[in-house]
């Protein structure tokens, strides 16, 4: 059976007569070329404000795009690799992706995924969720490290999935700032939207989506800070966003102003707690890798104990 369109909206924070809406679209949405998000446009699958466009429609501040991107039944070809599992259920597992994987495929990376990969240990995936996306419900950045939960059956992809989307998943992320936050534990309440002149990157924006982060200083040393981040939304970058728009960007984060010789950002996603929906609540946690250890040992900064992956007690 074919998967059904997935639909969006999106509000456009930007110049007066900002980017291209063919620009915007291959920028905003997963797996979306340009070319493509021309075609959608063209064949009436995109409306501006409520009306058709062109793909050369220069948007403005505060216009609303919304439409549907037919779904791609082109199927992944499952490619070996280790995977580092933190929790294995016959409902779901929880793996550790490195830094420098892509979660799945997209516009310059057609293998070497992590989709591709859990579809040679897991090929039930290949029913779960969307095609090229089987069984992820979260997505983390190409250089974030950490945690990842992934569904193995229908069922518990669409319990996980409005999990994530009613914020009852509670995640957190470790990284290291530049700089110490001050008060050392606060929330950062700012709404985040596409950058108005870097489109590839994201923006503390008047008109952006509604983004809350947590976090706390857990130590310090010199100019640095290893902080403890808990992102209460899931919009795009947005601890990185938020560390940066109160000047403490995380460091290797060059887009965001935090660029040092760490070799990647800084930014790993520590543990995730959540419902199974039905015995009970779960803990999956992943110890900083290898370069996150040395660059803090090398800042004098030092990392807590990871907590033990399983069930928890209600």
């Amino acid at each position: 059976m074919a998967e059904p369109a997935e639909r969006f909206e999106l509000t456009y924070a930007g110049e007066v007569r900002g980017a291209r809406l063919d620009v915007v679209l291959a920028e905003s949405l997963a797996d979306v070329s340009r070319s493509r998000a021309a075609r959608l446009i063209r064949d009436g699958q995109v409306k501006v404000n409520g009306r058709a466009a062109a793909p050369s429609r220069r948007l403005r501040d505060g216009d609303i795009v919304q439409g549907q991107v037919p779904a791609v039944t082109q199927e992944l070809e499952p490619e070996p690799g280790t995977l580092s599992r933190l929790l294995t259920t016959g409902e779901f597992v929880a793996v550790d992706k490195p830094a420098g994987m892509v979660m799945h495929p997209g516009a310059g990376a057609s293998s070497g995924t992590l989709a591709h990969r859990l579809l040679a240990h897991y090929p039930e995936l290949a029913g779960v969720g969307h095609p090229r996306r089987p069984g992820i419900v979260h997505r983390l950045d190409k250089g974030t490290s950490g945690v990842v939960l992934i569904a193995r059956t229908p069922a518990m992809y669409a319990h996980l999935a409005r999990a994530f989307e009613q914020r009852a998943v509670r995640k957190r992320y470790l990284l290291i700032a530049r700089g110490t936050p001050d008060p050392p534990r606060g929330r950062i309440d700012a709404p985040i939207g596409r950058h108005p002149s870097h489109r590839t990157r994201m923006a503390v924006a008047r008109r952006g989506r509604a983004a809350v982060t947590n976090y706390r200083v857990l130590n310090r040393s010199g100019g640095t800070a290893l902080v403890e981040a808990g992102p209460v939304t899931g919009r795009t970058h947005q601890i990185r966003v938020h560390m940066a728009a109160i000047g403490h960007p995380i460091l290797g984060d060059a887009a965001y102003g935090g660029q040092t010789a760490a070799g990647r950002v800084m930014l790993h996603a520590w543990t995730l707690r959540f419902e199974d929906g039905v015995g009970g609540p779960w803990l999956a946690a992943s110890a900083p890798p290898e370069d996150f250890q040395r660059a803090a040992a090398d800042l004098g900064l030092t990392l807590p104990d990871t907590p033990v992956s399983g069930p928890e007690a209600r």
